[in-house]
């Protein structure tokens, strides 16, 4: 009797989590990938991020324009989430993440890894200050395209060293090969109301990036409010560093109440 006297004692002194409630559930991961690249980008990080307890979930990236692609990332976040998420954006994919987290009250926290995270009528190749194309891509003429619309491919030549600089050279080149396009179109659109204005949202910020370059990822990370991380690492922080990029994600998804 003394006994079960003490352990309910113990019981109801005990902090509700040691009392028997669940904790707080943690937030779902939602991971979208940028141009040139798929959802297999992240596998090392969404690999990481479900040991540590999380939901993950790898988004499709159409690539065909930023208002669809953003629309469509809406339509994947109220069909296969439910409760709080944590929206992740790396390259093209932090405008199409910009563009989105807006229509969906479950998103509570961004992260931009190596990413756009544009203001409101600016694109990405505005924010990028042209150049010549042609030096950067092949281009591919697709069928049912608008008028002057084009598929774009990093040249196979500037890939390795511009994107994928600190991985291993079979590496960068396997991915060159494996490259997805984007649309011309989708880089001249213009962004709409950016959701960084009333998210909070952290960045990480490659310091050997050569596609997006470091200063102009500060400056969005700066103006945005961002928590700022820097990584010694190429445009493909996720695969050459995945435990910084997790643990930027994993500060975010702490701050979610």
């Amino acid at each position: 009797m003394i006994a079960l006297a003490a352990l309910a004692v113990f019981t109801l002194a005990a902090p509700a989590s040691a009392a028997g409630r669940p904790d707080q559930p943690k937030p779902t991961i939602v991971l979208v990938h940028g141009a040139w690249a798929d959802a297999s980008s992240w596998s090392d990080v969404t690999g990481r991020l479900q040991r540590l307890g999380y939901t993950v979930l790898a988004a499709p990236n159409p690539l065909r324009g930023l208002g669809g692609d953003a629309a469509y990332l809406s339509a994947f976040l109220a069909q296969r989430t439910g409760g709080p998420v944590v929206l992740v954006g790396h390259s093209y994919g932090g405008a199409v993440v910009t563009n989105a987290a807006g229509t969906d009250p479950d998103v509570k926290a961004l992260v931009y890894v190596d990413a756009f995270a544009p203001d409101e009528g600016e694109t990405i190749l505005g924010l990028q200050g042209g150049g010549d194309p042609s030096a950067l891509f092949d281009v591919v003429a697709y069928p049912g395209a608008p008028s002057g619309d084009v598929d774009l491919y990093i040249k196979p030549a500037v890939f390795p060293q511009a994107f994928a600089g600190d991985l291993p050279a079979a590496t960068a080149v396997r991915l060159a090969a494996e490259q997805r396009p984007i649309a011309l179109s989708a880089l001249q659109e213009p962004s709409g109301p950016p959701a960084w204005k009333k998210l909070p949202s952290w960045y990480l910020i490659g310091t050997k990036d050569g596609i997006l370059p470091p200063s102009l990822q500060a400056t969005m990370a700066n103006r945005a409010h961002s928590h700022v991380t820097e990584v010694a690492a190429s445009h493909l922080s996720m695969l050459s560093r995945p435990q910084a990029v997790v643990d930027v994600i994993v500060a975010a998804a702490r701050s979610v109440r």
